[in-house]
């Protein structure tokens, strides 16, 4: 089978020859491994000639151990020695490498595996990282990994302004089909940086792959995404955190799954299948959360098979669901999430991950799905155009 090798991999190869002699920074997570699962942190520690100096961990640490929206705090890695400062607080500003935190640095690499949806939080992490890189004249590298869903599919509309946070930072469809580092080149063109910026790119991936088609093992980068499949349908189920339902964190199988103690499976399930959704079939389940929504109590809901992964649409299928789920659960059964979301808390958590109100009004108004969805498309084809010379990847090559 053939292997792509990731940016880590390549520089490998070359002994990680751009860092000699320097005093270097790294931003990494579980995911950031060699071919050999070996970490970047060890390896930067045991090459002669370069000073791991810091490390600096995202959304659930550098080693993985924390839940989603828990503030990450300040340590030693206990495999390196080295300091680890936290890119993951308790306010906005938390999210941010600090100036001293960068005196002295010779470069600072970026080396986490991303999914491909834009409420996924490493991209910004990166972002924020570079503006900061930029400020202190730090050059900043990013080894560059796969995106699980392709680099061909896009899906969604653009964040509106009012609608910007850690789960939509800046101007991206809800599935933007780029990797890590042409993200990187894309935030920097376009918010302004002025950062040193080197992508270190893939060898042997094309934009049509999808994650089976690399070759590489599927390192959870974080608790709740424990393979590609959860992936494939995350672009639309994490919305799900917008509301009271139970998007399956708390079970083996997130995302994948959803429910709530009050959901009628056949009626949902009958629902949803008069949308004609394409790549996607629905199978009833039952489970009772760990944590999270409904820890202890039993769930009833449905399970999202992906028949099709070029033909399925997880937006929305997604949005299909919610509808669903609003209109069986009326009368004090479906709410929607009040309290503060992602350090915002005077914009609906699900307006945040539409990055619009369109959606959640038109559910309350008994909008079709196409309507939901209106001007969607428009966006995602100027998004397309968008990001063309930022591209590093052909297709079929």
């Amino acid at each position: 089978m053939r292997q792509v090798k990731t940016g880590l991999d390549v520089w490998v190869e070359q002994g990680f020859a751009p860092l000699k002699g320097k005093k270097v920074g790294a931003i990494v997570n579980p995911t950031s491994v060699d071919s050999r699962f070996r970490h970047l942190a060890d390896l930067l520690a045991q090459t002669p000639g370069v000073k791991l100096s810091a490390l600096f961990g995202p959304e659930h640490g550098i080693r993985g151990e924390a839940q989603y929206m828990v503030a990450v705090g300040e340590a030693r890695d206990r495999r390196t020695g080295v300091p680890v400062h936290s890119l993951y607080g308790s306010t906005f500003e938390s999210l941010s490498p600090r100036a001293e935190w960068l005196q002295g640095l010779d470069a600072l690499v970026f080396d986490i595996q991303d999914v491909g949806s834009r409420y996924y939080t490493y991209v910004y992490t990166m972002a924020l990282a570079m503006k900061a890189a930029g400020k202190a004249k730090v050059p900043f590298y990013v080894l560059d990994r796969p995106n699980p869903l392709n680099g061909v599919t896009i899906e969604g509309n653009l964040v509106g302004e009012r609608y910007r946070s850690f789960v939509g930072l800046y101007s991206l469809p809800n599935r933007h089909g780029m990797t890590a580092g042409e993200l990187a080149r894309l935030f920097n063109d376009e918010q302004g940086f002025g950062c040193e910026l080197t992508v270190v790119p893939m060898e042997g991936w094309r934009r049509e792959d999808f994650w089976s088609d690399t070759g590489l093992p599927f390192i959870s980068p974080s608790p709740n995404m424990p393979t590609p499949d959860t992936a494939l349908v995350y672009p639309g189920m994490c919305q799900g955190e917008g509301t009271n339902v139970s998007e399956g964190r708390g079970t083996c199988r997130p995302f994948e799954q959803f429910g709530a103690p009050w959901v009628e499976t056949d009626a949902l399930i009958a629902r949803l299948e008069r949308e004609k959704l394409p790549g996607v079939a629905f199978r009833a389940v039952g489970f009772t959360p760990t944590f999270d929504k409904y820890k202890g109590e039993s769930c009833n809901g449905a399970f999202i098979h992906v028949t099709d992964r070029n033909a399925f649409l997880p937006l929305r299928t997604g949005l299909a669901i919610f509808q669903a789920l609003y209109e069986l659960g009326q009368g004090g059964k479906f709410a929607w999430r009040e309290d503060a979301y992602e350090f915002v808390d005077d914009v609906p958590a699900f307006d945040l991950l539409c990055g619009t109100d369109q959606v959640r009004r038109g559910i309350e108004a008994g909008w079709p799905l196409d309507r939901l969805m209106e001007g969607f498309d428009t966006q995602a084809r100027d998004f397309a155009k968008r990001r063309e010379r930022h591209l590093l990847y052909a297709q079929g090559s």
